[in-house]
């Protein structure tokens, strides 16, 4: 009988089984990293959109408008944020994404999802009468709220 340098059948039979016990063991262990990277973006998200609100706070200011930017320029055609960001983000209700609070409406409220929960934000503008909230983007309730504003 020739041997051949070539598996049989059966070798690559045990070989995915092997693979299957792996996955199957590590699969729980690795699953709740989804989760915290989302709420790493998501922190790094809020961070930029709250650096990107000041910017365009100075840049008013150095114009001669101390007015904060409102809701309704806060997005553009870029997207949510895009007033206040070079790239807007999408809006979409998936997991890890942001979404204009589900209304379609510029009222300054937002939606970011971790997993299947759902964290709520606002922008306050001018318009605000608590003078000491104008211009803070705030999370208002969500089961990770302190998870991403710290």
């Amino acid at each position: 009988m020739k041997s051949s340098p070539a598996f049989t059948l059966i070798e690559l039979v045990f070989i995915i089984v092997v693979l299957g016990i792996l996955a199957a063991v590590a699969y729980p262990r690795i699953a709740p990293l989804r989760e915290d990277a989302e709420i790493a973006k998501g922190k790094g998200d809020v961070a930029t959109i709250r650096a990107g609100i000041v910017n365009e706070r100075q840049t008013r200011l150095i114009k001669g408008d101390a007015k904060w930017i409102t809701r309704a320029n806060l997005d553009n055609a870029n997207g949510l944020f895009g007033g206040v960001l070079t790239q807007g983000f999408t809006s979409s209700s998936a997991s890890g994404k942001w979404d204009d609070g589900g209304d379609g409406v510029d009222n300054g409220t937002y939606r970011y999802y971790v997993g299947s929960s759902e964290n709520n934000f606002t922008y306050y503008d001018n318009t605000e009468t608590n003078a000491s909230k104008r211009g803070q983007f705030l999370c208002t309730s969500g089961t990770e709220c302190s998870q991403l504003t710290n």
